[in-house]
């Protein structure tokens, strides 16, 4: 009966969110209008490996909803990670680095680049410690890195461009 308890909890959770006229802002199954037009958006080559990592985890989030019947809005990202040591010892050694991942996205019809439909700049930040770690280990570090600050960033931009296409459901 116990291992019942956090199910039903989360069935009458679910049941009073519904009741308050709560809905998913994607991803809500049949009639999911915000979903269906995530997936009609391109996104074009983002320059450098981490753009392609945030590429990569922005076409997934997209196409997630629904598989895309056509493409008719294109996203472009202007994306770039900063580096900034925040544990400096004595000699000058850096033993922490931040990271901080800014993206600057713009919505377009296809065809037409100079109609921003939507616009708005995303931020990431991961960090990794330094101690001594030789170049095999530290180059692991920086992909997952890349990959964490893709997927938050990936996350934000999705959540954004959905609340834009559930506010002007005729674009």
């Amino acid at each position: 009966m116990s291992s019942n308890r956090p199910r039903l909890v989360s069935a009458l959770a679910l049941l009073a969110l519904s009741g308050c006229g709560f809905s998913p802002l994607y991803g809500g199954g049949a009639g999911d209008q915000a979903g269906v037009r995530l997936s009609e958006v391109f996104v074009p080559v983002i320059p450098d490996r981490s753009g392609q990592v945030l590429r990569e985890s922005l076409e997934t989030k997209l196409q997630a909803g629904a598989q895309p019947t056509q493409q008719l809005y294109a996203l472009a990202v202007q994306y770039g990670i900063a580096e900034e040591a925040v544990g400096v010892q004595a000699d000058s050694a850096t033993t922490r680095t931040r990271f901080v991942g800014t993206a600057k996205w713009r919505l377009t019809p296809i065809g037409d680049p100079s109609h921003v439909l939507a616009a708005g700049t995303s931020t990431g930040f991961d960090a990794e410690n330094i101690i001594n770690q030789q170049y095999f280990a530290v180059t692991l570090e920086q992909e997952t890195i890349d990959q964490q600050l893709a997927e938050a960033i990936s996350g934000q931009i999705t959540d954004q461009l959905a609340a834009w296409f559930r506010a002007h459901p005729n674009a």
